[in-house]
């Protein structure tokens, strides 16, 4: 028998191999291009060099490490555009929204290098026609800052919601009467939401922007009406008196007692109110803080709470100071993805020593906030546009989203923590039939199969989902929503808007005094009867000047002494 052959057979040695030059290399592939790792030779070169030379190296390190750019994992778990990103204060659950009106729910300590996906897919909009499915793409999500048990949806409809963090609807915004003209007098949204925020230390209450020139504060308690209402009326829309509302931010004022509300709108404004009210009018407003009829798609306050940074249809950045707000302090070119992209964002970093946004050719810039000069430009998706950009505090780490439908984690191996740091620290898990994506389906809140499975050699997508379906009669819903199952038995949905009447919760919920339908009115009306009697309503105003009514006592002799008597 050949020795080489079976010296290479034969195992080198037993028990446990040895992970951390797998884990090393692992981590090495993470590594983005112009990051290179400087070699250990050179490092201990440079440190025999003069003093000088040496404190100019180090100077150097520490801005390289100053934004956690060096690595990156990428996440394709979208179809469309990535719009919206929202991580956990504790930074362990991510949940991406896209123009495919998808939500998709990630969760970091369950991922390895080989498996990064999405655990769940939430359509938070979706409902059920018996013509088809109709949905709406996501504007916004963002988890609650208090625990993160709750995450706030604002997607292209008139309706947001507050989702749990596992995507089950806990709270559902009423729809406005669209043929109010007063916007004070409708109880909701009557146009779609553009843009929405929690409130930053009232974690009960959140803030809506919508295309209906109002601004709506609701409240997590109260589900029949909006806690206050904000109208704007712009003067550059004639006697009409409405502007689109673009975006919306709540922070609070540098003494940090009180918050202030900032919003812009279509008209090219820039208006302020205190973010406790009153709200009859705003404390600062700009009106051509943009060019007017121009998409301002991003707007950010500093945690200092001193300064408004603002982003433009108008292909410019302005940075704005709330002690005089007339004027822009700074402000520089910056090509606008607003036309297409409304979301687009721009954000304060944690620190307020930096501000992030994306542009058209997929770069991330982080500007300088004195000067708005570029401090690292850094391409993250090449000539496709980066939309959203988030800066994790406690992870450290910078996520992207672009309209490839990539989501990005930029990071550093040595500054940031958990999150993809965690990822690339475990070993690849080993394969199994379940973990091939192609034979994975995703089940959306319908019950219906979200992504179709595609047989090998077939190019009709409409072919396929046919052919599955008639291989598998049990599987899915017919045309009238009830399940092809035999044995599970056919659940009603129980919403005001489905065949079937509504739920005994719901009336309680929406409808106001909506209990008095099951008490006797016999018994409601004589429940009063003494309130009544001992305090009159209507005619309590005479109860001191009305005169007493005196009859007159007639004698017989007054009445003629003849009375008639009656018959018997």
């Amino acid at each position: 028998m050949d020795e080489d052959a079976l010296r290479d057979y034969l195992p080198t040695s037993f028990g446990g191999s040895n992970t951390e030059n797998d884990l090393e290399a692992q981590m090495e592939k993470a590594r983005r291009p112009g990051f290179e790792k400087k070699d250990k030779q050179s490092k201990s070169d440079e440190d025999d060099e003069d003093t000088e030379d040496a404190d100019s190296v180090d100077s150097d390190d520490d801005e390289d490490d100053e934004f956690p750019v060096s690595h990156e994992l990428v996440f394709k778990t979208h179809d469309r555009a990535v719009t919206s990103i929202t991580l956990d204060t504790a930074g362990a659950r991510m949940i991406t929204g896209s123009t495919d009106c998808n939500l998709k729910f990630h969760d970091f300590a369950s991922m390895a290098p080989n498996t990064i996906r999405a655990f769940k897919t939430v359509d938070p909009t979706a409902t059920k026609t018996s013509a088809n499915t109709e949905t709406h793409p996501i504007h916004t999500v963002k988890f609650n800052p208090s625990t993160g048990s709750q995450v706030l949806v604002v997607s292209a409809t008139v309706q947001a919601r507050i989702l749990s963090r596992d995507g089950e609807t806990e709270y559902e915004t009423v729809k406005g009467d669209m043929y109010l003209r007063d916007m004070n007098m409708t109880k909701g949204h009557v146009s779609e939401i553009t843009s929405g925020t929690w409130h930053p230390t009232n974690w009960e209450q959140f803030v809506t922007a919508g295309t209906d020139s109002t601004l709506r504060i609701w409240d997590i308690n109260l589900r029949t009406k909006q806690k206050d209402i904000i109208v704007h009326k712009s003067k550059q829309a004639g006697a009409a008196g409405r502007s689109r509302m673009t975006t919306v931010a709540w922070g609070l004022e540098p003494e940090g007692n009180k918050s202030m509300l900032v919003s812009t709108a279509l008209d090219g404004s820039l208006l302020m109110w205190p973010g406790e009210g009153p709200y009859h009018r705003p404390i600062a407003e700009v009106r051509d803080a943009h060019k007017p009829d121009t998409w301002t798609s991003g707007i950010d306050i500093s945690s200092d709470g001193r300064l408004i940074v603002t982003r433009g249809g108008d292909d410019m950045i302005k940075i704005w100071d709330i002690r005089k707000l007339k004027t822009p302090i700074n402000r520089t070119s910056h090509p606008s993805t607003a036309q297409q992209y409304p979301t687009s964002n721009i954000i304060f970093a944690p620190n307020s020593t930096a501000i992030l946004t994306g542009s058209a050719d997929g770069s991330l810039h982080i500007l300088n906030p004195a000067t708005l000069k570029p401090e690292l430009i850094t391409p993250v998706t090449p000539s496709i546009p980066l939309i959203t950009v988030q800066w994790h505090p406690k992870l450290n780490q910078i996520i992207t989203g672009s309209a490839n439908a990539e989501t990005h984690i930029l990071f550093n191996p040595t500054t940031s923590t958990k999150g993809a740091v965690s990822i690339l620290s475990r070993l690849p898990k080993r394969r199994h039939i379940d973990d091939d994506a192609s034979l994975t389906t995703d089940y959306d809140n319908l019950g219906v199969s979200g992504d179709a499975i595609l047989n090998p050699g077939t190019t009709s997508e409409a072919l396929q989902t046919s052919t599955y379906a008639s291989r598998h009669p049990t599987i899915g819903l017919t045309a009238s929503g009830k399940s092809r199952d035999p044995r599970r038995p056919h659940m009603p949905a129980q919403t005001p808007f489905a065949k079937s009447a509504p739920s005994e919760e719901h009336i309680k919920e929406r409808v106001a005094f909506s209990d008095m339908r099951t008490e006797d009115p016999r018994e409601a009306l004589l429940k009063y009867a003494d309130k009544a009697k001992n305090d009159p309503m209507f005619t309590k105003a005479w109860s001191k000047t009305q005169p007493k009514t005196v009859y007159a006592e007639l004698s017989d002799e007054e009445d003629g002494g003849a009375r008639k008597k009656q018959k018997t």
